[in-house]
């Protein structure tokens, strides 16, 4: 249905198309205003009296419309519509269909947030997915309307500015610089970019013939050289995988020092937010270096599959992001398996299971019907379960098959747009497989299944039913869901694949003898959890060494949820965490420890959180003191991370006096120049315990570094660490520090967060925030991924009168940019408020008990 241009939900109509924008923009980075011109090359399906750009702020001068025949119309009215951001342009007679030229003047203001073109800090930028390009451009901004784009930039003298082409011509404009850039290929408005400033870049290299160059500001510069060594590893992979040359010309990727999103895919000019690009390797922690890889491959993989191949509308945005975060892994995985970044994966697919268990979850694919709607799809659903269902396809196809599939979409799709089932009919032309059917099953509909098993000998009883986090809920859907069991008998240890498409099914295991274990999710590939009947839980207990991490990872996540669901108890779950005294895998702590520290937080107070405390020490301590703090010579990832875990374990959940002992003097000497005293993956741990209890000469001290420092992880480790203290004083501190300059826009969100995480500070910090609500949004730039995060740090509240206050809060002051991440925030918090009240009693208990 096409909706009134007074509707927020209007679409430009497809008889009006785009097909070069040739523009000169002229910025002043002082008045941090811009001036405009532009001459768009048009083909009009039809004759029309009126043409519909989408413009936002922006001030329209001269506007000349130029047909085919030379002739030149001026419109009679230039109407902004401000509900559907756009500006009509209505002519008193029909423009004639054809090919024509709009030749329009404009001017406008850098945005406040973080959105079309802003300052960050000395650095003009801009940001325009999903749709903020029509703050800087008159333009048809909508990804359907792909255009080559011709920029000319006109800027002051010394200054750095990159553009989506190469620089072609640089020459003197009177007292400013002109400077021409390449011709794009054709790009949907959402990619095109401009960045301008001090910047410095690292020598151009090329790799296959395409030129890369990675750039931050001066002080930061110094830190390039992981992502420009990461991108020029990646872009062979990735037109490999293709069969497809880079189409962008450049690459060039830019350090912002104040961004929204982790990073924006523009084509050939791809920009990030400093913690996901700049980093020294011989300081940051592992897990840092392999989430800037991931990021840099991420965005890469866009150029190809988003900017290549673009969706037709927001409702396959979910499309782009899944295919780059499931790509990201691969990629990275095929050049440092070492890292074992599916584990890293599986955390992200947890973490979307954990929303798509709620009852306000959304398909992957769902009914987007304006911008405003796509923004709030950038979410764990549309990145994480996206990118777990295709793997789980993958995995159902075959590598061959579906990567066959893949080159087969990208030359049947390039340069144009594409739709969701154009890739299922490529995998199924390539597979023979009925790729639609599982597709659709589990990109249309919520949630995901809850897989029960009961084994009889050699016969298992496979039941699936909808898993929800709420006890009690109970739903009919059905998924087609392809499991692998592994298991083991008389033969050694099998894999059998069964596609569950039925309720309930029997499966005969092949082989011969006993069956001594079963792990129903080999892998942990499968989007779905499992409920194993009570002998063959324990049997899989007691065979914790013969599973892989992974499926180790799954056994503790599935209990827990289990436990969330009411159909098994917290109990039941901390004495199956209590197995895992002796284990080593450093991925499977980092998921017992995170339970740990839920269970410390919110499920036991006064003496029982003391009990428990020690109880944690007692599991994980003698792990932590045969290591020790120092690595040794040539030690391995695997034995520092393991540390790392055993550290937030001991002294973060457990808050064990000789941890911290430990930990104090190390953290002081590193403040005051030691650098080597803490091994690169305790730091953030390490900190953050000693924050916790820290005097005002640490928060001081922390204060004074941490806007000079110029590596972004150590700034954001000291920014953090400031909302810790639990001193009241220094909370106070902190929660008056958040109001100020000295927390960036793009923190303002993890700030919040860290403060609401405060026990000491939590409560006057709520009370804060509901006094000055619009003050806390106001933080954010209003920029719709922060002031989601801001909603969803909300969850961290405890008890029954918080959660009443929050509903009554988001229910006066709403939240208009956030309305699925409220429904989604308030469910989860009246569950974990549920659970506590809950589990309190039986975990005091069960701690009683404890020897």
């Amino acid at each position: 249905m096409a909706h009134a241009i007074d509707d927020k939900n209007f679409r430009l109509p497809l008889s009006i198309r785009p097909r070069r924008y040739a523009a000169t923009l002229t910025l002043d980075m002082e008045a941090k205003t811009f001036t405009g011109q532009q001459t768009i090359e048009l083909e009009l399906e039809k004759p029309s009296n009126e043409i519909v750009l989408h413009a936002i702020a922006l001030q329209l001068g001269e506007v000349t419309f130029r047909a085919g025949n030379g002739r030149s119309i001026k419109p009679t009215e230039l109407r902004p519509v401000q509900v559907s951001e756009t500006v009509v342009l209505r002519f008193g007679e029909q423009l004639p269909a054809g090919a024509a030229a709009l030749d329009v003047a404009w001017t406008g203001r850098f945005t406040e947030g973080l959105r079309g073109l802003y300052a960050a800090g000395k650095v003009a930028a801009t940001q325009f997915e999903a749709a903020d390009a029509r703050r800087l451009f008159p333009c048809f901004d909508e990804p359907a309307f792909k255009a080559r784009w011709a920029l000319t930039v006109r800027v002051p003298p010394g200054l750095t500015t990159l553009a989506n082409g190469a620089l072609v011509k640089d020459e003197q404009d009177g007292n400013l610089r002109k400077l021409t850039f390449q011709e794009t290929e054709v790009l949907s408005s959402y990619l095109v970019a401009l960045v301008c400033g001090p910047l410095v870049g690292t020598p151009e290299e090329k790799v296959q013939g395409i030129p890369v160059r990675t750039w931050a500001l001066p002080e930061k510069a110094h830190l390039t050289r992981f992502g420009q060594d990461a991108a020029l590893v990646v872009l062979p992979r990735l037109q490999e995988y293709f069969g497809l040359p880079y189409a962008f010309g450049k690459v060039d990727q830019v350090g912002i020092p104040d961004f929204e999103a982790g990073a924006m895919e523009n084509a050939g000019l791809i920009t990030y937010r400093e913690i996901a690009l700049l980093l020294d390797p011989a300081a940051a922690p592992l897990s840092v270096q392999k989430r800037v890889a991931e990021v840099v491959t991420h965005e890469l993989a866009h150029q190809w599959f988003g900017n290549w191949v673009t969706m037709v509308w927001w409702d396959d945005l979910w499309l782009n992001e899944a295919f780059a975060t499931w790509m990201a892994y691969k990629i990275v995985d095929g050049w440092k398996p070492d890292w074992r970044v599916w584990l890293d994966f599986d955390a992200g697919k947890a973490a979307a299971m954990n929303l798509d268990a709620l009852r306000s979850t959304h398909p992957i694919r769902g009914e987007v019907r304006n911008a405003h709607e796509a923004g709030e799809s950038f979410d764990l659903i549309t990145y994480e379960k996206g990118g777990a269902v295709l793997r789980m396809i993958e995995g159902f196809l075959g590598e061959d098959a579906f990567r066959e599939g893949m080159r087969q979409y990208m030359r049947e799709h390039a340069r144009s747009n594409a739709v969701a089932d154009d890739l299922w009919r490529a995998l199924a032309n390539a597979s023979s497989q009925p790729v639609l059917e599982l597709a659709n099953a589990w990109i249309g509909q919520n949630g995901y299944p809850l897989v029960s098993v009961a084994l009889d000998g050699r016969t298992a009883t496979l039941s699936q039913q909808r898993y929800y986090s709420e006890p009690g809920v109970r739903s009919g859907e059905r998924w087609p869901v392809p499991m692998v069991l592994r298991y083991a008998d008389a033969g050694g240890v099998r894999e059998q694949r069964v596609l569950l498409r039925d309720a309930q099914t029997r499966v005969t295991l092949e082989g011969s003898g006993e069956v001594r274990w079963l792990c129903a999710n080999a892998g942990s590939t499968g989007f779905y959890r499992v409920q194993y009947d009570a002998l063959t839980l324990e049997h899989l207990s007691a065979n914790l060494a013969a599973l892989a991490p992974s499926e180790r990872i799954s056994l503790l996540a599935d209990q827990w949820a289990l436990a969330r669901s009411g159909q098994a108890t917290v109990v039941a779950f901390l004495d199956l965490a209590g197995r895992f005294g002796n284990e080593e895998d450093d991925a499977v702590l980092d998921e017992l420890v995170g339970r740990l520290a839920y269970v410390e937080g919110r499920l036991v107070e006064g003496e029982d959180q003391k009990r428990f405390q020690r109880w944690v020490e007692k599991l994980l301590g003698v792990g932590l003191r045969k290591l020790g703090w120092n690595a040794a010579p040539g030690e391995s990832d695997r034995v520092k991370l393991r540390r790392a875990a055993l550290v937030r374990a001991v002294g973060g959940v457990a808050r064990g006096a000789e941890a911290l002992g430990e930990a104090r003097p190390r953290v002081l000497r590193m403040l005051d120049g030691d650098k080597g005293v803490l091994e690169p993956n305790l730091l953030d741990a390490a900190v953050g315990m000693v924050a916790r209890s820290g005097d005002r000469a640490l928060y001081e001290k922390l204060l004074e570094k941490m806007p000079g420092e110029p590596d972004p992880a150590t700034q954001r480790r000291y920014l953090l660490a400031l909302t810790a203290f639990e001193d009241p004083a220094l909370a106070e501190a902190a929660q008056k520090l958040f109001f100020t300059d000295k927390v960036k826009m793009q923190d303002a969100a993890s700030f919040v967060t860290g403060l609401m995480g405060n026990r000491t500070g939590r409560d006057a910090w709520w009370a804060e925030m509901q006094k000055r609500w619009q003050d806390v949004l106001g933080r954010t730039g209003r920029a719709p991924m922060l002031v989601r995060r801001v909603v969803e740090a909300l969850g961290a509240l405890r008890d029954r009168k918080q959660l009443d206050e929050a509903r009554k809060l988001l229910a006066s002051q709403p939240v208009e940019e956030a309305k699925q991440a409220t429904e989604q925030t308030l469910e989860k918090l009246a569950l974990d408020v549920a659970l506590r009240e809950r589990a309190m009693p039986e975990v005091s208990a069960w701690l009683k008990r404890q020897p």
